[in-house]
């Protein structure tokens, strides 16, 4: 583990701590996943991305208090934090309409603010991100991931992610979020095929291999890793979008 991953554990470790002391005995689990636990964690750009499940929703307090600690906690080397709430029912059995107790998302910067998303009976996004804290997470506090979250089926996370590519057909020159398009394409493609969650460094380089020509991916890699990338095209968005769709689509069940 590098000095910076060992870092960025360290204040996942503060954040999951200063969420027991609101939610006390409610907090099942607290699991981390994301870039830190599939070895691709970038200084200043990766997240520390946080599952709480819980034995019940929280109250306004609790919820007020969740956002406070998210505003003020301490980010280490991480480029932002993304704190995911549901239930231990949402986890275990995960439902044709997953449910989300509360999403707060910080991002330090200019003009920094907070996305908040309460309580929402019906935010497909849940699908992949229970998934993938199932297969690669790993917990802070509480169970492990295998415990307390049931398997997700497959369908619902590749009708997720092309939920998301058809959308950002329609943001290709998008030049602020390309890179995260693209590589996150890369992943959704990766997972299609072959049901495997993976890093972005590691689906980027999946992609390539399976189709060499994909100039936006290898730029999207370079600009992760870089400060002074070329920026990608909104034509090699698309051309990457398209791609990506064409597998994904094939691949789904009629």
């Amino acid at each position: 583990m590098s000095s910076a991953e060992e870092a960025a554990l360290v204040a996942v470790k503060r954040l999951a701590d200063s969420c027991t002391d609101i939610l006390q005995t409610t907090l099942v689990s607290a699991i981390l996943h994301g870039s830190s636990t599939l070895d691709d964690f970038q200084p200043g750009a990766s997240d520390l991305d946080l599952l709480l499940v819980v034995e019940r929703g929280h109250t306004p307090s609790e919820t007020d208090a969740l956002v406070g600690t998210v505003r003020a906690a301490y980010l280490g080397p991480a480029g932002g934090i993304d704190l995911l709430v549901v239930t231990r029912r949402t986890a275990e059995v995960p439902a044709d309409h997953p449910s989300r107790e509360l999403l707060v998302g910080r991002w330090p910067g200019p003009g920094e603010g907070l996305e908040v998303e309460h309580r929402d009976d019906h935010v497909p996004d849940v699908w992949p991100e229970l998934s993938m804290a199932r297969a690669k997470g790993r917990s802070i506090l509480g169970p492990e991931p295998r415990e307390v979250i049931g398997e997700v089926p497959v369908d619902r996370v590749r009708a997720n992610g092309i939920g998301w590519l058809t959308t950002w057909l329609e943001r290709t020159d998008d030049a602020e979020n390309a890179v995260h398009m693209v590589l996150t394409a890369c992943r959704i493609w990766r997972f299609a095929v072959d049901a495997e969650h993976s890093s972005k460094t590691g689906a980027a380089r999946w992609a390539l291999e399976r189709d060499p020509s994909l100039t936006g991916v290898e730029q999207a890699v370079t600009a992760r890793t870089t400060v002074n990338a070329a920026r990608i095209t909104p034509r090699e968005v698309d051309r990457v979008l398209r791609r990506v769709l064409r597998d994904v689509e094939e691949g789904a069940p009629d």
